[in-house]
């Protein structure tokens, strides 16, 4: 049991004062640049692609800004070609004249279809005792009345071709306009956004590979304050959700903060490792302004097979800033919970985490202890690695997490297990 605590009490040391292991940090960095030469370059080139994305906003900026000064003219433009609202553009007069002209003719056309209609009835009820006048005149009244209604019809096709032709222009320039406004405003507009996200990626990607992962300088900063608290009891079968809040106390913004965190039984480190997992959930944006502070979520889970034990959550943060430093914070936090046995069916209760904010405490050590991904047949812990744009991710081992725990300790740990394996 001694060993254990022993072994227990280095695992959170490696976390809760992680510059002590910083010197291993190579050995997790292959292929990264190192040196001052190499982390100026790297500065240079952060710079190059922050100035890419301002002038890249700019331009966004102003794109859409044109494209709401154009929105406004082809809206104030449609209006006057628009036929129901009463637009005054000469294409809408033109067309309301033709419509007009069209209306007319078709009126007269009916007119004229009416009266052969009534010349042909009235030639066809002539009495027979009718002379031969008579018949003449009805006769010429039907061919008069004909070549009426065979011009009117003429009239009304010609009217109607003269009002389609400038309904079709009015419909013309509309399209007309609506083209010039999507050549000159709203492709620009959505060209300048694809820009504006592809220089933001081109950044993103920057940073993230010089985020504190790589880091090798082992930089505390005394202004990266934290505070930890969540649950006192966690039931096995259950979790628990812990708060780890980050505060940037000092006057430059930093770009990335992340977290790193490692859970495990203090008791059963090496039997019931499997027992033990935490996730974690970050904010949306992890950039944090001088004087702001962000939350990560914490969420540990106690597998239904733990024995009651003592479980132990250290924590730590890490940063990035504009200027392509990066580091951790000075002191990290530790939380102790208990880990009680699974709730009896029929009790009422279920597994779960009952409240209270643990008892935060800095540890000083050196750590002898193994971590893991949470995968089957690892072996110690399990850590969280939490940075921007995460969300609910599952743990792993990686960059300034294993900064945190030192290479150093873990590879003595894995060759002591590997021996007692053998």
């Amino acid at each position: 049991m001694k060993m254990r605590r022993v072994l227990a009490t280095a695992v959170a040391a490696a976390v809760t004062t992680p510059v002590v292991f910083l010197a291993a940090a190579p050995a997790f960095a292959d292929g990264k640049p190192a040196g001052a030469a190499a982390r100026q370059d790297e500065k240079q080139t952060i710079g190059a692609l922050r100035e890419a994305v301002a002038a890249a906003q700019k331009a966004f900026d102003e794109a859409g800004a044109a494209r709401e000064a154009g929105e406004r003219q082809l809206d104030a433009d449609l209006d006057k070609l628009s036929v129901s609202q009463g637009g005054t553009h000469p294409l809408v007069i033109a067309y309301g004249e033709a419509r007009k002209a069209a209306d007319a003719a078709a009126a007269a056309k009916k007119e004229a279809d009416g009266k052969l209609a009534a010349a042909e009835k009235a030639l066809a009820e002539l009495p027979a005792e009718a002379t031969q006048e008579q018949k003449d005149a009805a006769h010429k009244a039907v061919d008069d009345a004909r070549k009426a209604a065979g011009e009117a019809a003429t009239a009304k096709t010609a009217a109607d071709t003269k009002a389609s032709e400038a309904g079709k222009a009015l419909s013309d320039e509309r399209v007309r306009l609506v083209q010039v406004f999507w050549k000159d405003y709203q492709k620009p507009h959505e060209d300048a956004q694809k820009s504006l996200d592809a220089a933001k990626k081109a950044l993103a990607d920057a940073l993230t590979e010089a985020t504190a992962a790589n880091c090798t300088d082992g930089t505390k900063n005394p202004d990266l304050v934290s505070s930890l608290t969540g649950p006192k009891k966690i039931a096995a079968g259950g979790s628990g959700v812990f708060t780890f809040r980050v505060t940037n106390q000092g006057t430059a913004r930093l770009e990335e903060v992340a977290v790193d965190a490692l859970v495990f039984g203090m008791e059963r480190i090496e039997q019931d490792h499997k027992n033990f997992t935490v996730t974690s959930s970050s904010p949306a944006d992890t950039s944090l302004a001088p004087g702001k502070s962000i939350d990560f979520k914490l969420k540990v889970a106690i597998g239904a097979a733990a024995k009651a034990d003592t479980g132990v959550l250290p924590v730590v943060a890490r940063y990035v800033d504009k200027g392509v430093s990066c580091g951790i914070a000075e002191k990290g936090h530790q939380v102790t919970f208990t880990v009680t046995k699974p709730h009896k069916p029929g009790s009422g209760s279920t597994g779960g985490s009952t409240g209270g904010n643990g008892n935060t405490t800095q540890q000083g050590g050196q750590s002898n202890t193994p971590v893991t991904n949470g995968t089957s047949g690892s072996t110690g812990g399990t850590l969280a690695k939490t940075g921007a744009g995460s969300s609910t991710m599952p743990i792993a081992l990686a960059g300034a997490a294993a900064v945190a725990l030192g290479a150093g300790a873990m590879l003595v740990v894995r060759r002591r297990r590997t021996g007692a394996d053998a």
